[in-house]
């Protein structure tokens, strides 16, 4: 899910960026956000930062006693893409295995469907391999499946999050063939 958030983080200038006209010294507040926002990928909290929508305020600088940089506090809106256990969401398959299938949804790229999760869905061995159900629905490579999330956690060393998902529910199971 998407969420809007409003943050405040301190943004380190170093002292050669510093610049007695008002306007670039905000361009280069506002590029380290940027860069910094990007570099932090995520938090548990918030989950995956997607993107800065509003700058709100920024305070008085502080000079550091011994680098001579300035820091700032900032407080902006962001969008931010989180997964809860009972959400219903849509991913793209991008690899299938004999036990369950990976998925790939927003920035999340390690969604797991096992094939218990998929009851009706039997595995079909191949060069290109494929589950499929006695409807002869199939789900295969770069197919759009509906999910329900079952459980979700942070990995903090790599600064992403996981999912294990089902297709136990209604309106659960492939929706397309997506063109990515």
């Amino acid at each position: 899910m998407y969420l809007k958030s409003k943050l405040s983080w301190n943004v380190i200038i170093p002292a050669e960026n510093l610049d007695v006209e008002g306007l670039m010294l905000q361009k280069a507040i506002v590029v380290r956000l940027l860069e910094d926002f990007a570099s932090k990928k995520a938090s548990k909290n918030l989950g995956y930062f997607m993107a800065v929508t509003t700058l709100e305020r920024i305070g008085e600088g502080k000079v550091r006693e011994h680098t001579g940089d300035v820091l700032f506090p900032v407080e902006f809106n962001c969008v931010t893409f989180k997964m809860f256990c009972g959400e219903i969401l849509e991913g793209v398959v991008d690899k299938i295995l004999k036990h369950g299938v990976f998925m790939r949804c927003g920035p999340t790229d390690k969604i797991y469907l096992s094939h218990q999760k998929m009851s009706d869905y039997k595995y079909v061995p191949g060069e290109n391999p494929i589950f499929m159900n006695e409807k002869m629905s199939r789900i295969e490579k770069d197919t759009v499946v509906r999910f329900i999330v079952v459980g979700a956690r942070y990995v903090e060393a790599e600064k992403e999050f996981q999912a294990v998902v089902s297709l136990e529910g209604d309106y659960l199971g492939p929706v397309s063939q997506s063109s990515v």
